[in-house]
């Protein structure tokens, strides 16, 4: 399974940006999909993320600003973030777990980085 990331850019404080995060691969079952962040000189740390069943979960920063979202069909999440703020400035990076219709366990892969800058 790959995971393909796209949507970050450069926005003015205020703005909205939308990131996707696609999965591709064979034989396999999204059990849930989110991102994560990082900033220069600081740890990782969640965004959100879609649980499988329709549950979420968001960072106390983002909450009522940004919305995750899985298309299931598609493999597909999406990240809407809104009235973004220069300390949401990260590179991105979505994740998903899954698991195998060939074989037994549960797996985890990540996407490349996608940088999300907010200045003026």
């Amino acid at each position: 399974v790959q995971l393909q990331a796209s949507g970050g850019g450069l926005v003015e404080p205020g703005g909205s940006l939308r990131l996707s995060c696609r999965a591709s691969g064979s034989d396999f079952v999204i059990k849930g999909m989110g991102w994560y962040r990082q900033a220069p000189g600081k740890q990782r740390e969640l965004v959100a993320a879609d649980i499988n069943g329709g549950s979420t979960n968001y960072a106390d920063s983002v909450k009522g600003r940004f919305r995750v979202s899985r298309d299931g069909a598609q493999n597909t999440a999406y990240l809407q973030m809104n009235s973004l703020r220069p300390e949401d400035t990260a590179l991105y990076y979505c994740y998903a777990d899954f698991v195998k219709t060939t074989k037994q366990g549960w797996y985890n892969v990540w996407g490349q980085g996608t940088q999300v800058t907010v200045s003026s």
